[in-house]
């Protein structure tokens, strides 16, 4: 009886850590896809409207860093009452060193992307983007040794398949007052951003596999709070060298929608991306950083439908095949994995 009973509790266990699993892959979806939508439509707001501050538009990336500071605190009010030993922060001196690096490196991507924004409609830069999938596939081979089925190919392909048709209408969606040359430049900014983006993805993952504590929901936070500290101190950097600072206030009151929604934009735009950074660094932790990319990938065509609403941009008929390739590359993707699955529970039931 007493075996019996041990057995039930280790099955309920490990059916309790199964649905855990399952709300923070759920959780981290949708924060990963409020901030993919959400960051750059208001970043293109912000520039759409008078805006021209680009280390202001990079900083704002990760500057909401300081609202993981809730969660870190009642996560660790849950942990003291059932054990006044823990410890306060589970990240270690190598991993503090190591989020400082990447976060540098997320700085930079952020200014090359606000920069690159500040030229290019939200649904063109949207699809520029997209081709990190290619970058992500790439250094995720190299860095952590992804494996690759046929349908994670198909559903590369797709998307990729997808971004270059959209892409083949370019400057005819060039926003009013942007010159051939500053189109171009954005157009290279943004694959930059792409392919810088496509390196931190990989190395995030590399960092997880190799930090000698175990690696929990908790400690991603903390990592991702050090990640985000160190990119805006580096934009902070940016912005006073550049005298921000000072032309805030002016830029405020001459913004096209009015002084108080400019600070409501900027706001906002500082809460969507962390909600996008939060959820992607979750969705490495919970399954991988390809399905990230994938996640990233899927967003572009509502984007693109948000940016026709409330950026009037326009919607071509290569936006509408781009969202059903988009689509189909997503199911191609989740019956890969489902394949996998599978085959791998059918292994262990069968030796």
């Amino acid at each position: 009886m007493e075996t019996e009973r041990q057995e039930n509790n280790g099955n309920g266990h490990l059916q309790a850590n199964k649905s855990i699993k399952r709300f923070l892959i759920a959780l981290n979806c949708v924060l990963l896809g409020l901030g993919d939508t959400g960051g750059p439509l208001t970043s293109r707001l912000y520039f759409h409207h008078g805006g021209r501050r680009n280390w202001l538009s990079s900083f704002l990336e990760t500057a909401g860093f300081p609202i993981l500071l809730l969660p870190l605190f009642i996560n660790y009010l849950y942990r003291r009452h059932r054990s006044h030993s823990t410890p306060v922060f589970f990240i270690t001196p190598c991993l503090f060193l190591a989020c400082i690096g990447l976060g540098l490196l997320t700085g930079v991507d952020d200014y090359l992307y606000a920069y690159g924004l500040s030229f290019l409609p939200v649904s063109t830069s949207a699809i520029l983007l997209s081709t990190h999938l290619s970058f992500t596939a790439f250094f995720a081979f190299l860095i952590v040794k992804q494996r690759f089925t046929v349908f994670t190919i198909n559903s590369i392909a797709l998307l990729t398949t997808g971004a270059v048709i959209l892409g083949l209408h370019g400057s005819s969606d060039r926003p009013k007052g942007v010159t051939d040359k500053q189109y171009y430049m954005g157009f290279f900014l943004m694959v930059a951003t792409a392919a810088l983006y496509g390196l931190v993805l990989p190395l995030i993952e590399l960092t997880y596999r190799k930090s000698s504590r175990e690696v929990t929901y908790t400690l991603v936070m903390e990592m991702q709070f050090v990640m985000a500290a160190s990119a805006t101190v580096f934009c902070v950097v940016g912005m006073a060298i550049n005298k921000d600072f000072q032309a805030i206030p002016k830029e405020a009151k001459n913004f096209g929608l009015g002084e108080a929604l400019y600070y409501t934009v900027l706001t906002w735009n500082a809460i969507f991306w962390q909600l996008f950074f939060l959820g992607t660094v979750g969705v490495i932790f919970c399954v991988n950083t390809l399905l990230a990319a994938i996640i990233v990938a899927v967003f572009i065509p509502v984007i693109e439908i948000l940016g026709v609403i409330f950026l009037h941009e326009g919607f071509s008929s290569e936006k509408g095949v781009a969202l059903v390739l988009a689509l189909w590359g997503l199911a191609s993707y989740l019956y890969g994995e489902h394949k996998q699955a599978k085959k791998k529970r059918s292994s262990i039931d069968h030796p």
